[in-house]
């Protein structure tokens, strides 16, 4: 029933894990995962950890210096990310739970 009441007074803990969305160590466990992932990226679009303002300057700069195959090269890997993106994206729009009720 919608209007239920909780019948036993809220823990301690269950605004920090309202908070983080799950327990400490899950998400604490999740963030490092997402990190390394985000790290990985980063180094193959050539960010350095210890002098990242240089890094973005040093990639606006190949950026720009490449000119209009800068379009080319972006296109490329929108097109490589959506045969991927777009059709799980579907797929998970099709079979998922119904949201909402």
């Amino acid at each position: 029933m919608p209007d239920d009441v909780r019948d036993l007074p809220a823990s301690q803990n269950d605004g920090l894990y309202r908070f983080l969305g799950g327990s400490p160590l899950s998400v604490a466990f999740r963030l490092i995962l997402l990190s390394i992932l985000v790290g990985v990226v980063l180094a193959a679009v050539g960010f350095d950890p210890w002098n990242i303002i240089h890094s973005i300057q040093l990639l606006f700069q190949r950026l720009w210096d490449l000119g209009f195959d800068t379009i080319n090269w972006l296109w490329r890997y929108f097109l490589l990310g959506a045969v991927i993106v777009i059709p799980v994206w579907l797929l998970s729009r099709l079979f998922g739970t119904p949201r909402g009720r």
